[in-house]
């Protein structure tokens, strides 16, 4: 459940209805993560994951980061616009639910273009010698700028980053917020509108997110 969701859920359902079908891979992916996770409103979702596909149809990438995989549907969104020699790499450190993302890839028409991989991102984007095209953060909010940091010497002109949940249900309007998370979402959102680097919009689809693109 988003922010957005929570103020107008009519106007959510609207907002579904109105938008392209997802794939059956993906309704089926989304089900089975209702079904079996502790949190599944962690899943990326239907409008955000068509904006996600479309997003990688413009863009064409040859290289994907996703930081934080969960059960691979935005993994799945993205792969539907790469081009042939086209690649995600995605990140989780829950090995525990790796079994579900894992088996939706296999399934999919994308197999050979994901490479999951579980570990720290952290560390693991460092082994990734890759100019990223599209980036999807979505991971532990707390690391949100160390992510950012690690990613941006990777970037060319007209690179998409985008990050996940940076409304925080609400709570960047906390003028002198108590938690570490909120503190650190706040931080990045103005590092991000402050770098001369980047061009950016923070778009209100479900818990916000932060479109941002390298000039």
């Amino acid at each position: 459940m988003s922010y957005f969701e929570e103020l107008d859920k009519e106007m959510d359902r609207y907002l579904e209805e109105t938008a392209s079908e997802e794939p059956a891979i993906l309704k089926k992916l989304r089900k089975e993560t209702y079904q079996k996770t502790t949190q599944p409103h962690m899943i990326s979702g239907y409008l955000q994951g068509r904006l996600l596909s479309i997003l990688s149809h413009i863009v064409q990438p040859k290289n994907v980061l996703e930081i934080g995989t969960f059960t691979g549907y935005a993994s799945l969104s993205m792969a539907e616009g790469l081009p042939k020699d086209g690649k995600i790499y995605t990140i989780d450190k829950n090995e525990d639910l790796a079994y579900i993302p894992k088996k939706y890839f296999a399934e999919s028409d994308y197999k050979d273009q994901i490479e999951f991989i579980i570990g720290d991102a952290k560390e693991e984007i460092k082994k990734l010698d890759k100019v990223w095209d599209l980036i999807f953060i979505d991971a532990d909010k707390e690391s949100y700028l160390e992510y950012l940091k690690l990613i941006k010497p990777n970037l060319r002109s007209g690179s998409i980053i985008l990050i996940d949940n940076v409304l925080w249900y609400g709570k960047v309007l906390e003028n002198d917020p108590k938690d570490k998370q909120t503190e650190q979402i706040k931080l990045v959102n103005k590092i991000v509108a402050e770098d001369s680097d980047f061009e950016n919009l923070i778009l209100p689809l479900r818990d916000g997110l932060h479109l941002i693109r390298k000039k």
